[in-house]
């Protein structure tokens, strides 16, 4: 039998995207934001993670133009329902949450109780989804972030959004134009954080 010995060659371009890859702070991110055809070319190119069973345990719930405020408004009223004493920069952080970037995409998980995947690999997915809609939103020369915050795990948050009893937010990501050049900051060293597992340690 051959076998083939051709050294294994990296695409640069693909390599240089992977290692690029920064998130921009959401208020830093202004207008524009990406029209109807490119948004979905980027949800399409985020789908592709894996998913153990094909259950596809993820939706997308688009927030933009006058919703973010509206959003913004609902957590400045939740905020004080919770805390009627809360400072008012608080309040106001809160208000202004969704109103800096054009484009908020709310991943959310569906997750399928007491199936062979494990309630945990849909969530992996989901979040898989999030992960790409970074990078998708990079390839096409966006900035974005992904957060969460108190609001993705707040039952009266998550109602107002229309989220089922089984289904979680994995994440809000943030998508605009770029304020700023995001400077580079300090990554781990993936030498220093992989071991290698011997059956007679």
């Amino acid at each position: 039998m051959n076998i083939d010995t051709t050294p294994y060659l990296a695409s640069p371009d693909l390599l240089n995207a992977l290692q690029s890859r920064r998130s921009v702070p959401s208020r830093q991110l202004g207008s524009p934001g990406p029209d109807e055809a490119t948004l979905l070319r980027m949800l399409q190119a985020a789908v592709r993670v894996p998913d153990h069973g094909k259950l596809v345990p993820f939706r997308f719930l688009r927030i933009s133009g006058d919703a973010r405020h509206a959003l913004g408004e609902l957590l400045a009223a939740r905020t004080l329902q919770l805390d009627p004493h809360a400072p008012l920069a608080a309040v106001e952080k809160d208000r202004a949450r969704f109103s800096h970037a054009p484009l908020i995409i709310t991943v959310i998980a569906r997750l399928t109780a007491n199936h062979k995947v494990p309630e945990q690999e849909q969530l992996l997915t989901a979040g898989s989804v999030c992960f790409a809609l970074l990078q998708s939103a990079q390839a096409f020369g966006f900035g974005a972030q992904w957060l969460s915050g108190w609001a993705a795990y707040d039952p009266a948050i998550t109602a107002r959004l229309g989220l089922a009893p089984q289904e979680k937010i994995a994440g809000f990501i943030h998508i605009g134009t770029s304020r700023l050049e995001v400077p580079e900051r300090e990554r781990p060293a993936a030498a220093a954080l992989l071991q290698d597992w011997s059956p007679h340690a």
